[in-house]
């Protein structure tokens, strides 16, 4: 084992025993290395290692907000790891869109089951954003991204939530590259404005099937377009 997995193990025990938790400050570099018994060296390479999984954020000094701080943000870790497969051509795109079917479809149907409990201000923003015609395909596809995981997170499953977020840059990498094939942008444009509402509108009224299918033809249909 090299030496910086033994302070990686030592802390997945510590935040598993509950000794560290959300916000808490893990101990000083020296500390650690006079206990574990590695060099301070090993000490830095863990923090990277956890720094990069979004496991910790960590800040240089000798004042109150310097060290290393648990930050537990599972995207992170998540989206680098999809960009980069993504990147070698190890993850198909059609595997990546049968991904977000599974998660989008069943999280909108998770979703309308609590259609009553539900704030929808912030997908009818997104949508009244999405209306302006001036918007560039770029821009466009980044508010259609906000907008899926925003769906996607009213299911309240956090795993899902950080599952989406992670692959947000992936699918806005296929499309944006996809996009200049495609024959009438505006046409395009205009329907998935229509296919939009249509998702939310279910939604608000609490009809989970009917949100579930509009989600899968949606991508599915999309991915038709520019396959």
């Amino acid at each position: 084992m090299r030496t910086h997995e033994v302070v990686l193990q030592r802390i997945e025990r510590d935040l598993s025993d509950g000794k560290l938790v959300v916000g808490g400050r893990l101990p000083a570099e020296r500390a650690l290395a006079e206990e574990l018994g590695v060099g301070r060296s090993s000490v830095r390479e863990a923090m990277r290692v956890l720094e990069a999984m979004g496991i910790v954020r960590t800040a240089v000094g000798s004042g109150p907000d310097s060290g290393a701080i648990v930050a537990a943000d599972p995207a992170a870790s998540i989206g680098v790891a999809l960009r980069l497969h993504m990147a070698t051509h190890t993850l198909p795109i059609r595997d990546v869109v049968q991904t977000r079917i599974l998660l989008e479809s069943w999280a909108v149907q998770e979703a309308a089951e609590r259609a009553g409990e539900l704030d929808l201000q912030g997908l009818d923003a997104l949508l009244d954003a999405m209306d302006d015609e001036t918007l560039t395909p770029e821009a466009f596809h980044r508010l259609d991204a906000d907008l899926h995981v925003a769906m996607a997170a009213l299911a309240g499953n956090v795993l899902v939530e950080a599952m989406m977020v992670s692959l947000r840059e992936s699918i806005s990498g296929y499309v944006m590259q996809a996009v200049p094939q495609l024959d009438d942008w505006n046409e395009v444009a205009q329907n998935l404005r229509c296919e939009h509402r249509a998702i939310v509108t279910a939604l608000r009224r609490g009809h989970g099937t009917k949100a579930s299918t509009l989600v899968r033809e949606h991508i599915e249909g999309f991915y038709g377009l520019i396959r």
